[in-house]
């Protein structure tokens, strides 16, 4: 049977209740001013403005089941305004979400499943993390394009059992970040029918009206991107709702709905103020508002019955919705037993039993750029792992992220798998995100390492989410030569060993390079760099005995090479291609009847990760004179060299000239090395 594009689903159109509509959202606003006043810090203006347009999405249009949140084809909703946590705690707990009252009272409290901006993980129902503006709205773009993807490749006609929207309700704030835009581009670029924004335009920022710096005309730079648009009073129910099946029936374009609201709606003396931003009301206001809203002034988190009913309603239609979805994979399975396997594997996030059968093992190679390994490395994974998927931002050939014959995503073709970003970092980290945590995709994005700052935040969120996101960071130093300092990172390794959950490998050649990859597929706890060159490397002969095997990358660092009849004099430490200056280096030492372990030493995490007593035999502690070597900051490097040891490094930024020159006036030699190592000697004596 032939594969089929999704298509939205076909539902009727129940009636519109607005009196139990309008007791939820007031719900949502009493459980919001109740929660920040009791915690006295929090935001409960956006979930006051929000609440009758975010209660109209999540009874009528949202595809869920509370008992089942993990249920694979359920819609996404995503709070990408995260600072208006509230809104989507209380929506989670009338639904019948696993979010007791007794944690919404402890909103903001240590070790409570209501902190202060959403978390990932911590609360069922939470799909991303959110908080920091622009990033929740772009990982939606992932999920998006994940469920399109996966629909084109598992979809059968009459049976698709991959079809469901992703919804965001975004702020002012997000739409001003930059990777909103960067993201919002690509979105409407290919077409992704099936997400739908709700636009918060209250107007209002922490600073006071949005227009003292945010005067653009939204709807139309939407519309320029490819969007479709509506806007609509967001108080008005039946106009809300009106919007969002307008914006379902939009199967060719993403859409944007500006919902026009009052930030802290009900409140009478802070609605349409900063003040109603980002600070309790005060208990007076708190009383003010209920009294406004028609609710119980002294009744503390007070939720009627009939809300409790109307609300819990989606338990029984979201059982149902998975119920007939399960009937239909049932169906699946028995047409095409093998793309049901292949799908529920990729669901469950499980590598194929034989993804590295044919990875490069590079044992005679000549010399080799270790992006060009994992260029050859990709090209075998991809052979075995289908629902490996990635791209790079605008820097295909030089990141060698495409693997030879693969389909090219687009809108006419989502079965592809390799995505070109564009000239958008951070939307890429951001879309990487999304993909991982809609799930049944594995996901990599390249770019050279220098602009790795473009994407930090996405890169942190990755970490903070514990997403197996790969990164392929390329021309990794100096070493890359007459393009000059603006693209020579120096202090970009330091600062993603900072990231706490990020493993950063970076292979010392082609055959530590095939590992690193294995590493980053197997991880799946985490996001892992792979920092990679751009000038070529020797590929080290490990089949004479003399060199360890490769396959100790795993470990993060080993002793590469040794003297076997004694103990050594210094030890060198090295990563990447300076690991072959430190092979020099000794081979020099050696001349001088002085005997050096060479430490090749990939990736910190990896080795902190290692037994104590694995960590003293790399590193025996009796042996103090100790250099390192990386074309890099040398900052933190002093932590494995101890007191005696000494660091040839890069304390400044580099410069225009072909690399080997730059590497001689740098200071990154085999003889620097050595006479580094002379000195420690001479020091730890």
């Amino acid at each position: 049977m032939p594969n089929v594009q999704n298509q939205p689903r076909r539902s009727t159109r129940p009636t519109l209740d607005p009196t139990l509509l309008r007791r939820a959202a007031d719900t949502v606003r009493a459980l919001t001013v109740d929660a920040v006043q009791k915690a006295n810090s929090g935001h409960p203006g956006m979930p006051l403005g929000m609440a009758d347009a975010a209660v109209v999405l999540w009874t009528r249009h949202l595809k869920h089941n509370p008992r089942q949140p993990e249920w694979p084809d359920r819609d996404r909703f995503v709070l990408s305004a995260g600072h208006g946590s509230m809104l989507l705690y209380s929506l989670l707990h009338l639904s019948g979400y696993n979010l007791p009252l007794s944690e919404i009272e402890r909103f903001r409290q240590w070790g409570s499943k209501t902190p202060g901006h959403p978390e990932y993980g911590d609360t069922p129902g939470v799909e991303i993390t959110t908080g920091p503006l622009g990033q929740g709205i772009a990982g939606a773009v992932g999920m998006a394009l994940a469920e399109r993807w996966l629909a084109a490749r598992f979809n059968r006609r009459g049976l698709e059992v991959v079809d469901h929207y992703t919804y965001v309700i975004a702020s002012d704030g997000d739409l001003m970040e930059g990777v909103s835009h960067e993201a919002c581009s690509l979105a409407g670029h290919l077409g992704l029918g099936k997400l739908i924004v709700l636009y918060d335009d209250n107007g209002i920022s922490i600073d006071g009206p949005t227009d003292l710096a945010f005067s653009e005309d939204v709807l139309a730079r939407f519309r320029a991107y490819g969007w479709h648009t509506q806007a609509v009073d967001g108080h008005a129910f039946d106009a809300v709702d009106a919007a969002l099946w307008a914006a379902r029936r939009e199967t060719d374009r993403p859409s944007l709905i500006a919902c026009k609201t009052v930030i802290g709606y009900g409140s009478p003396n802070r609605a349409g103020t900063a003040r109603a931003h980002g600070e309790p009301l005060g208990s007076e206001e708190v009383r003010l508002t209920k009294e406004r809203l028609g609710w119980p002034p002294d009744a503390a988190f007070h939720i009627p019955e009939e809300v409790y009913g109307f609300m819990r309603q989606t338990q029984r239609a979201g059982a149902a919705a998975q119920a007939e979805w399960e009937g239909r994979m049932a169906k699946y399975e028995e047409a095409d037993a093998s793309a049901y396997a292949e799908l529920q594997r990729a669901l469950g996030n499980t590598l194929p039993e034989q993804w590295h059968r044919g990875l490069p093992t590079f044992e005679s190679e000549p010399p080799l750029a270790t992006r060009a390994a994992s260029g050859k490395v990709l090209q075998a994974l991809c052979t075995h792992i289908p629902n490996l998927i990635g791209g790079s931002a605008d820097l295909t050939g030089s990141n060698n992220t495409r693997p030879e014959h693969a389909g090219v995503v687009s809108r006419t073709n989502f079965a592809g798998s390799y995505i070109h970003f564009g000239v958008r970092e951070h939307a890429m980290g951001a879309i990487l995100n999304g993909m991982m945590l809609h799930g049944g995709v594995i996901a990599y994005g390249g770019t050279f390492l220098v602009f790795s700052d473009y994407m930090r935040p996405s890169i942190r969120l990755a970490a903070l989410m514990g997403l197996g996101v790969i990164y392929v960071f390329t021309h990794d130093s100096v070493g890359l030569g007459e393009d000059g300092p603006t693209h020579q990172p120096v202090e970009h390794l330091t600062g993603l060993r900072a990231i706490p959950n990020l493993v950063v490998i970076r292979p010392a050649d082609a055959a530590e390079t095939a590992e690193a990859w294995r590493v980053a597929l197997q991880r799946r706890t985490g996001p892992t760099a792979l920092i990679l060159t751009r000038q070529k490397l020797p590929v080290l002969d490990r089949k004479n005995g003399k060199l360890a095997d490769a396959r100790q990358t795993a470990r993060g660092a080993y002793v590469l090479a040794d003297h076997d009849a004694q103990a050594p004099d210094v030890i060198l430490l090295a990563t990447g291609s300076e690991v072959h200056l430190a092979l020099q280096a000794r081979a020099l030492l050696s001349q001088e009847g002085i005997h050096a372990r060479v430490v090749s030493m990939p990736s910190w995490e990896l080795f902190e990760e290692q037994s104590e007593a694995y960590q003293k035999q790399v590193l025996p502690p009796h042996v103090k004179a100790r250099v390192a070597v990386e074309a890099g900051v040398s900052l933190a490097w002093r932590k494995y060299v101890g007191e005696w040891g000494e660091i040839v490094a890069l304390d400044r930024f580099g410069a225009s000239a072909p690399y080997q020159e730059l590497y001689r006036r740098l200071g990154l030699t085999p003889e620097a090395v050595a006479r580094a190592a002379r000195h420690s000697l001479a020091r730890s004596k």
